[in-house]
């Protein structure tokens, strides 16, 4: 085989675009593999989305089992299409569209019921399906239709009601003077109203603009609540551990309290006798230091041993000059002897 500097580049070129092409895909794809992604996919009916989109979870009991993966239009009805992993859904389960924050966002809730398994080909009708009510949304219509009301005409009719009925009993009078004095009122504030509902529309917009810093903050005040849990068990436990240890200890001292008892008198007579021969303990490692470092280099120079004798020969038989000028002290290592 030809080595890869030696080959036509081009092809080599194109075939590893391919493979990352390809890896690419796959990881995009990632939950529709068959070992690592896969599920069972689901449908069902709904009378509305509610703001359900195809990113939203599918949870069972507030654990996330999945995602929304379609929303549809489907004859007057949104079809909602959903993949599961390793949960049971029945053929009785019912399936709602529930609030996740309060900036919107919507999950889907499914409560795993009935005897028999939920056949995936069949969909889920609305009567085992539920849509919430979307308060944001009520508001957001309730705001928009009261904009386009003219208010001074309705003011105008309100008294024209009041001068029809002028002459009606008293209790219906006192009724729609009550609601001409309202209409009065909704009309001489009509400006601060507007500003209101529009400020509301701004801060609506800045939540929801801020929804993924919120979703981070929360996640991250999670993990720190986790984190905290775990610590406080884990010193749970060194406390417990501790307690253990020390009633343990306890025991076992009282259980040999009567053999530690003349064991420490001992000890305590041998480290009297110690303190009390310290003296000649320290004289007699300060004289077997030299004494064993004299035996070592009289051993140190092989399989013999060096010896110095003075005095042997009398002083007479010497020539002068030659006896030790020291007397018979041993000569140094390195100097004349």
């Amino acid at each position: 085989m030809k080595p890869i500097q030696e080959r036509n580049p081009v092809p080599i070129a194109v075939i590893g675009l391919v493979l990352v092409l390809v890896l690419g895909l796959l990881a995009y794809r990632a939950d529709d593999l068959p070992v690592i992604g896969g599920g069972t996919t689901y449908t069902a009916h709904f009378t509305e989305a509610a703001g359900l989109n195809t990113s939203s979870e599918v949870r069972v009991a507030g654990v996330k089992v999945g995602k929304v993966t379609g929303v549809r239009l489907d004859r007057g009805r949104v079809k909602v299409s959903f993949r599961v992993k390793d949960v049971w859904i029945g053929n009785a389960s019912t399936v709602a569209i529930s609030i996740q924050t309060l900036l919107g966002d919507k999950y889907l809730a499914v409560a795993p019921l009935g005897s028999a398994a939920q056949n995936p080909r069949q969909t889920i009708p609305t009567n085992r399906t539920r849509a919430p009510y979307d308060v944001t949304q009520a508001f957001g219509d309730l705001g928009r239709t009261f904009g386009q009301l003219d208010t001074a005409k309705v003011a105008q009719s309100l008294q024209v009601i009041s001068a029809t009925f002028r002459d009606t009993p008293p209790d219906v009078r006192k009724a729609l003077d009550g609601m001409t004095a309202l209409s009065r009122t909704i009309s001489s504030r009509d400006d601060r109203l507007a500003r209101l509902l529009a400020g509301s529309d701004r801060l609506t917009g800045t939540l929801a603009s801020q929804n993924t810093e919120y979703e981070a903050l929360l996640k991250d005040g999670n993990l720190l609540l986790e984190e905290l849990r775990l610590r406080r068990e884990a010193i749970h436990r060194l406390l417990v551990a501790s307690r253990e240890l020390s009633r343990h200890l306890v025991g076992l001292v009282r259980d040999n309290e009567a053999q530690l008892a003349p064991t420490l008198t001992a000890l305590d007579r041998v480290a009297k006798v110690l303190q009390d021969n310290q003296r000649n303990l320290d004289k007699a490692l300060a004289i077997a230091g030299p004494y064993y470092r004299l035996v070592g280099n009289t051993l140190g120079n092989g399989r013999w041993t060096d010896a110095y004798l003075c005095g042997l020969v009398p002083k007479e038989y010497l020539k002068p000059g030659t006896p030790p000028a020291n007397g018979c002290m041993p000569p140094k290592v390195g100097g004349e002897g």
